[in-house]
């Protein structure tokens, strides 16, 4: 059995329009061959359910930077050790609180002396102008659970970020933002959803997709890891030497090395 984890920004959806068009055919031979298709992302709940809907995605995902693993109920026998019920889902919580995640940067902001803006900051409106996101989008990625994005403005960058490490916790940098989570991150998200495939289904190949600094860490859990092209592609090969580099970015890339790995 084959699956495929991906990141959507930059990866999947294109990182300025946000569409997935270009990676229509290789969207098509994933159905055609049953091969499951797991969103590994930053974005919320909320933005992935409105992209399983668009798609018709019926898989497990994983959510604001491996925050939590959200799975269909009945999706796995029996339910997964340590899950939750929770709207139709069995959640596995890997993450810390979001409440205690603000307290926590703003309390390293002031220590640092670095001016950050973040997520529970802005407004709806403001989230839309910063990432191009329809308001709709924007209204669903202020629906945080795992994971605070926040820009960081002026000098001290350095210091804010040893602050947040001194209060134990982390930090990932996206496409766009820098991000502050528990102790969680995409790859343990990703090997904690391999051994339930492997249980449930035997011997499993792994295929992760990705762009970002933040996606470093679960490309290295897979088997195959693909970098799809972006200015951070360099330093993903370096951290990943084993990944394939795509030719194209965004959604084109995704499709040229999903094409080509199913087909093999």
């Amino acid at each position: 059995m084959r699956i495929i984890f991906t990141d959507l920004d930059g990866t999947l959806l294109h990182p300025d329009t946000y569409s997935c068009g270009p990676a229509g055919p290789a969207m098509d031979a994933l159905r055609r061959r049953r091969i499951p298709l797991i969103f590994c992302t930053s974005k919320t709940r909320s933005e992935v359910e409105f992209w399983r809907d668009a798609l018709g995605n019926r898989h497990p995902f994983v959510v604001e930077n491996g925050g939590a693993v959200y799975i269909p109920a009945g999706y796995f026998r029996p339910r997964p050790a340590g899950a939750v019920e929770r709207d139709g889902y069995e959640v596995i919580e890997l993450g810390t609180p979001h409440k205690q995640l603000v307290e926590a940067l703003w309390a390293a902001s002031k220590e640092s002396g670095c001016f950050i803006r973040s997520f529970a900051e802005m407004t709806a409106a403001e989230v839309a102008q910063r990432t191009q996101l329809p308001l709709e989008h924007a209204a669903r990625a202020k629906q945080r659970e795992y994971d605070e994005p926040f820009d960081i403005f002026g000098p001290g960058a350095y210091s804010l970020l040893a602050a947040i490490e001194r209060r134990g916790l982390r930090w990932t940098r996206g496409d766009r933002f820098y991000h502050i989570t528990g102790h969680n991150d995409k790859a343990a998200a990703v090997r904690r959803l391999v051994e339930l495939y492997r249980a449930a289904f035997g011997r499993t190949l792994t295929i992760g997709i990705g762009d970002g600094h933040n996606d470093a860490g679960f490309l290295a859990a897979v088997d195959t890891p693909v970098v799809v092209q972006s200015r951070f592609a360099a330093v993903l090969k370096k951290a990943v030497p084993r990944s394939l580099v795509t030719k194209w970015p965004g959604p084109r890339g995704w499709n040229e090395a999903v094409l080509q790995l199913v087909s093999a």
